[in-house]
């Protein structure tokens, strides 16, 4: 392929795998499933909204009670997508319809946006709310022990970032803090990211890529992680995916992909609406529920 500027693509290849929208036709009906599906779980769901976690304007957080439990259980954490630049917690409630009766505390967050605030300082921000979860247990009714993080898409980055945190040394915890991580269509390599149309709105460096490409790097220690993916997504997606598995495995850590058949970008994220879709059952399952 002529003027290849990532593996085998060119400006207008690597630009299609990138464009979401482009590829899913319906998008547009499954971001309104997030909106409705979301105001229905603040409706129906005990909730606590847009409680403080940091000091800066992103770091607010949404609280949902699970709607049957006898005794504190685990807290997942939920980091939502829109190529760091888009999208709110608002639209992500949804997650809490599929967890709160399975007895999860679901804390789903907001963070600042770019260019706002460079991609370090939304790791940051996302590592607090880690923190203040695990700070912050007991007054939620929930064990710090079992803090759990999913994220979906750029969230699914942020997620692995954390998974990445040496936790002693940012913050003066255990180094297994975080129990287990799932990402859903994560992306895990930032450098095609910083070299496609995305990288106009992120003005990434190529430096601020890699210390933020969780494939790249090498953790001494990581809880285990699941990198979902659907077989619908396009290469780089199942790329992104496989890449972190295959790269954290062979350091010795707890990694693997998972392909789930008939998913695209967007379905994949929607099925933690369903106690019993094959996504939550997969989220679920790492708690040991």
């Amino acid at each position: 392929m002529a003027n290849e500027i990532f593996l085998n693509y060119d400006q207008a290849a690597l630009d299609a795998e990138y464009d979401n929208r482009g590829k899913v036709e319906d998008f547009q009906n499954f971001l309104d499933d997030y909106v409705t599906l979301s105001a229905h779980a603040r409706q129906t769901l005990a909730c606590r909204l847009d409680v403080v976690y940091g000091d800066q304007a992103g770091e607010r957080l949404d609280v949902f009670q699970p709607t049957a439990r006898q005794n504190p259980g685990p807290i997942l954490i939920y980091i939502h997508g829109g190529y760091w630049k888009s999208l709110s917690k608002k639209e992500h409630s949804f997650v809490a319809l599929g967890l709160a009766p399975m007895g999860v505390t679901t804390l789903v967050i907001d963070y600042d946006l770019m260019p706002g605030v460079r991609m370090d300082e939304l790791v940051r921000q996302c590592r607090n709310a880690v923190i203040w979860a695990y700070r912050n247990a007991d007054r939620l009714a929930a064990e710090p022990e079992q803090i759990y993080v999913c994220g979906h898409s750029a969230g699914g980055h942020l997620t692995a970032m954390i998974a990445a945190t040496d936790w002693p040394d940012a913050a003066n915890l255990r180094s297994d803090t975080v129990k287990g991580c799932t990402g859903l269509s994560g992306l895990y390599d930032l450098e095609p990211i910083r070299l496609c149309f995305l990288n106009d709105d992120l003005a990434m460096s190529q430096a601020e890529a890699a210390r933020n490409s969780p494939m790249s790097l090498m953790p001494n220690i990581t809880p285990p992680l699941q990198a979902i993916v659907g077989s619908e997504e396009g290469a780089e997606y199942l790329r992104q995916s496989n890449g972190l598995a295959a790269a954290w495995s062979k350091g010795g850590h707890d990694t693997k992909a998972i392909t789930i058949t008939g998913l695209n970008h967007f379905s994949i994220a929607r099925r933690l609406s369903e106690p019993d879709s094959d996504v939550t059952k997969i989220v679920l399952a790492q708690m040991g529920l």
